[in-house]
């Protein structure tokens, strides 16, 4: 078990490693550069929601980044899923889903660059 928790704490805290390795492995055996990319960035996806959440918490000191994440997840599933049944007069569970998820991937990739930037110069300040 404490392998696999140290195989899982490497991919939050580093989450481009399995964005690069499903890339590669969906690519080699598909050749479909447009798929390769969307499942690595559901699976990253993931990762990251674990790698936010503790950078958050470390940056601001609290314990509820997860939360606060999950909440933003929650929220945008109902900002467009309404969307979707003003516009298509119903809501496809499938692909309201891969939008949150999707869009899910590029907050916390935003989000995983700025807080690992605070935190580096939180860091630098701390040391000087």
């Amino acid at each position: 078990m404490g392998f696999l928790q140290g195989v899982f704490n490497t991919l939050s805290l580093l989450p481009f490693i399995p964005f690069i390795l499903v890339y590669m492995i969906v690519l080699q055996r598909n050749k479909n550069r447009k798929q390769a990319f969307g499942l690595a960035m559901d699976v990253t996806t993931f990762f990251l929601l674990f790698s936010v959440s503790a950078l958050f918490n470390n940056t601001f000191q609290s314990k509820s980044g997860f939360y606060l994440i999950l909440l933003m997840l929650l929220i945008a599933t109902g900002l467009i899923g309404s969307a979707q049944n003003r516009w298509k007069g119903k809501v496809n569970g499938k692909r309201l889903a891969r939008a949150v998820w999707r869009l899910g991937f590029v907050a916390m990739s935003f989000g995983y660059v700025v807080f690992t930037f605070f935190g580096i110069l939180s860091y630098i300040i701390k040391v000087t």
